[in-house]
């Protein structure tokens, strides 16, 4: 039976991550980054493609479990008729390769446990090859990659699976560690994993404790914090979306994509909370992974990129697998890598922004690039593109594209330096004014509609999306311009469902994919900040708590909520979903929009003119 998405939890290193079930069982695992084919690939087919399941033999067991404070160190409880015993689950951190640790703790009584190891190479594909590498030792290769496992408890193979039948009286702790190192090298040493258990809750909570007081979020903006540092892939610094693939958008459909590549937008909007939060060096390193990943010709930047900045990340389908909940196909790659999307110029230049703001040195590479993109995109932002929710359908003139251009312009205009002059000699922060209101004038002519009293998706069309809130988020617009209010007004009428936001219309948006989706979380956590601007604070504050309400056991999010089946839709967990917990907290508690963009540069109001 398919395990609702919510009840699982991550763990994570930082290089790559697990997600472990309720049940305990951990379902998915790839090895040996976020991006490697998994070795436990039971979320999108059945055990039979992986897992790893330590629990209780009396399946009548109850359940409960919690992250260490400050951590991310599962401990899930069983208690039994016989007595309780805890499962602690980690990733040690700094490892040269990743791990998985799990002990098993008795508490009370006495508590028979089952462990059963499927191991499946290839997304769940290829059965390895086991056998013995010593008396606590064993071993499982498929070409380049080896899988070890070390434990005390006595193990035994049933139908190309590893089983184990042991106890634990109170007080009594089994041990188990499942490395991976490439196949061709010496068999690597085993950890002391009680050691590895103390510096990796020291190295999280030296971390977390870094987080400032947020009121009474202050516990959930922490999870979030954590959620995200673990998405990020220490070697380089890149972030990753998601630590999934093809968790589906509408069960047994076909919008099943891959998230476990960087998104320019997602890390630059989680590099804005890490900065407001004082996280600074986190920011620093995506700065870092910034600039040598788009180092090149503007008009090859793309909208994402691989965890050390690969370009070629080819989309190809993986038959074996039935799918979540037989939503097929399941993907790997993705081709949206290749789409034109306007938004991510503007979310990366207020993001770098920002940063020289928040103190970070200037890069000297940083500069450089900027003015060549500033040349790029002077035409580019005239064409049509597949905007910010990747719509694999014809290109179009995307309201939200063109706003995040105008925004791109505006802060270029307001750097805080010099940016030299172009190649006619003309200063870039003039050219740069210039640019930004022939765009705002052209927006405000093509993408509002007075007869609607509306911004529309995109020219032309009488469609709404939830990323049109980005007008009022990004200073496009004043708060108190009417037209602001007619938009969020006809976003709430025709995008809400069962009080969230949908984040477009899946049937009219012309997209080539079959209608029908949850509503994407981070569209309402963006109508919170935007009712904030717009003095609706209650209604901010109820949809707020509406939001963290669906958060998981463990404090988790995935992309999308199906609100009539109340269960969640798409990867997780979503960095954009944590990303609105941390900044729609910050903008509650601060009482307005934490860090948002600067007021209308212009010294009248724009015209309220459609």
């Amino acid at each position: 039976m398919t395990v609702p998405i919510e009840n699982y939890a991550l763990l994570g290193d930082c290089i790559t991550a697990a997600l472990v079930s309720d049940s305990g069982s951990i379902d998915w695992l790839c090895f040996p980054r976020f991006d490697g084919a998994a070795c436990f690939a039971a979320l999108l087919g059945d055990q039979g493609n992986g897992c790893w399941k330590i629990a209780p033999r009396d399946i009548s067991y109850t359940v409960r479990r919690a992250y260490r404070e400050g951590t991310l160190i599962l401990e899930t409880a069983f208690t039994t008729a016989s007595g309780s015993a805890l499962l602690i689950d980690f990733m040690p951190l700094g490892g040269a390769t990743s791990k998985v640790v799990r002990i098993v703790e008795g508490i009370s009584g006495h508590v028979d446990f089952d462990m059963m190891l499927i191991m499946r190479m290839d997304y769940g594909r290829i059965v390895p090859w086991v056998e013995r590498a010593g008396e606590e030792v064993l071993t499982a290769v498929a070409g380049p990659d080896m899988l070890v496992l070390r434990t005390a408890a006595p193990l035994h193979a049933v139908d190309k699976s590893t089983r184990s039948h042991f106890g634990v009286d109170a007080g009594q702790r089994v041990i188990f560690t499942l490395a991976h190192q490439p196949s061709h090298v010496p068999l690597a040493e085993g950890i002391d994993a009680e050691a590895a258990l103390l510096v990796s809750e020291l190295e999280w909570r030296r971390f977390s404790n870094r987080c400032p007081d947020v009121g009474v979020y202050t516990a959930q903006v922490k999870r979030s914090l954590i959620t995200m540092k673990a998405l990020t892939y220490r070697p380089t610094g890149g972030i990753v979306a998601a630590v999934t693939t093809s968790l589906p958008e509408s069960l047994g459909g076909k919008r099943n994509w891959d998230y476990r590549y960087c998104w320019l937008r997602d890390a630059t909007m989680m590099l804005m909370a890490f900065m407001k939060l004082g996280y600074f060096d986190e920011a620093r390193d995506w700065r870092e992974w910034l600039l040598r990943s788009i180092a090149g010709n503007p008009e090859q930047m793309q909208i994402m990129y691989g965890l050390c900045g690969e370009r070629r990340l080819p989309e190809m389908e993986l038959p074996w697998l039935a799918g979540y909940e037989q939503s097929r196909p399941v993907r790997t790659g993705n081709a949206a890598a290749s789409q034109m999307q306007l938004d991510v110029y503007g979310e990366m230049v207020d993001t770098m922004t920002q940063a020289i703001k928040g103190g970070i040195a200037q890069h000297p590479r940083g500069l450089a690039i900027l003015q060549v993109i500033v040349q790029f995109l002077e035409q580019a932002w005239r064409k049509p593109d597949h905007g910010i929710w990747e719509i694999r359908g014809a290109p179009r003139h995307y309201t939200h594209s063109k706003i995040m251009a105008w925004a791109a312009f505006d802060r270029l205009a307001r750097w805080p330096g010099e940016l030299g002059c172009d190649r006619e000699g003309r200063p870039i922060k003039e050219c740069c004014r210039q640019v930004a209101d022939e765009i705002h004038a052209q927006v405000c002519s093509s993408g509002y509609d007075a007869a609607l009293g509306s911004f529309v998706q995109s020219y032309g069309s009488q469609e709404v999306d939830a990323a049109l809130l980005q007008i009022v988020l990004t200073g496009f617009l004043p708060p108190d311009d009417a037209r602001v209010a007619g938009t969020i007004a006809l976003i709430e009428q025709r995008l809400m469902r069962g009080g969230l936001l949908q984040r477009y219309d899946t049937a009219e948006t012309g997209d080539c994919l079959p209608p029908g989706e949850g509503v994407f979380l981070i569209c309402s956590f963006w109508l919170v900040d935007a009712y904030i601007l717009v003095g609706r604070r209650h209604d901010a504050s109820v949809l707020y708590e509406r939001l963290l309400e669906l958060c998981n056991d463990v404090g988790l999010l995935a992309e999308q909520y199906d609100t009539a089946a109340r269960r969640m839709l798409g990867n997780f967990p979503q960095a954009f979903s944590h990303i609105g917990v941390i900044n729609s907290a910050l903008n509650l508690h601060n009482g307005s929009v934490a860090g948002g963009a600067p007021a209308h540069s212009r010294a009248e109001p724009p015209s309220r003119k459609g």
